[in-house]
């Protein structure tokens, strides 16, 4: 059985990624900060129906939560196949680069991009074990700089000072880690979900959650001779955003 850690999974996209994946038979961690609502969360999905769920804390800006979770894992099943980088924050809008606060746009990057890299730094080792590991940087099309720099784009003046340039950082990321697994049967590519419907954005997105859950599986979920270093949308027909 193929194991799957979600970081930010007690909600939104990430708790319906995992309800779809449990259903495909995968065994999935669903990350929490706060354990007792991941607990929460997967006593109604085992009541709901749904099997090989379990929370587990892990605090994306806190690597002492990393590391447990990864023991915790190490012991249980022994390797790890997939790893969705989920968890993410923003600080809303508007955010203008002028006025907002330095420790504000930290505190972002510190979740957003920064923890992208400590788990998947803490989590290379059980990824190696596969024979087909995989790792989705969940991003957004707010993080395209090709994007923001055309202003025909319909999103083109949502500029958010923190946001923005993390997503970007972490669409360079994958480039980067891509790039150095590329001799490997790793698979590492930034998912954008599209601009969905969740309390991220009260509810503001057109997209639903089973569509971004589905396209995350989607590009998740590969073969062998899928590719790597790619930036997909579920914005785009083409399913390719540019970077």
């Amino acid at each position: 059985m193929k194991t799957v850690l979600i970081t930010g999974a007690n909600r939104s996209i990430g708790l319906e990624t995992a309800k779809q994946l449990s259903k495909k038979g995968l065994f999935v961690y669903l990350g929490s900060r706060n354990i007792e609502k991941g607990n929460i969360v997967v006593k109604e999905l085992l009541k709901n129906g749904f099997h090989n769920v379990k929370a587990i804390k892990i605090d994306v800006t806190n690597e002492e939560t990393i590391l447990e979770a990864k023991n915790i894992i190490e012991n249980e099943q022994g390797k790890l196949d997939v790893l969705i980088n989920n968890a993410g924050i923003s600080k809303g809008f508007p955010e203008s680069v002028l006025t907002t606060e330095i420790g504000d746009i930290q505190e972002v990057f510190d979740t957003n991009y920064f923890g992208t890299i400590r788990v998947t730094q803490i989590f290379m080792d059980l990824l190696r074990k596969s024979e087909a590991p995989r790792i989705s940087n969940i991003t957004s099309g707010l993080g395209s700089l090709n994007l923001h720099s055309n202003p025909n784009w319909k999103y083109y003046n949502v500029k958010l000072a923190s946001y923005v340039p993390s997503k970007a950082l972490v669409n360079t990321y994958t480039i980067l880690l891509a790039y150095e697994l590329k001799d490997l049967p790793f698979k590492v590519n930034a998912i954008d979900p599209g601009y969905t419907a969740t309390d991220f954005n009260n509810y503001s997105g057109p997209g639903t959650v089973e569509s971004a859950a589905n396209f995350i599986i989607k590009h998740t979920l590969t073969s062998y001779d899928a590719p790597t270093g790619f930036f997909f949308s579920n914005d785009f027909e083409t399913e390719i955003s540019p970077w």
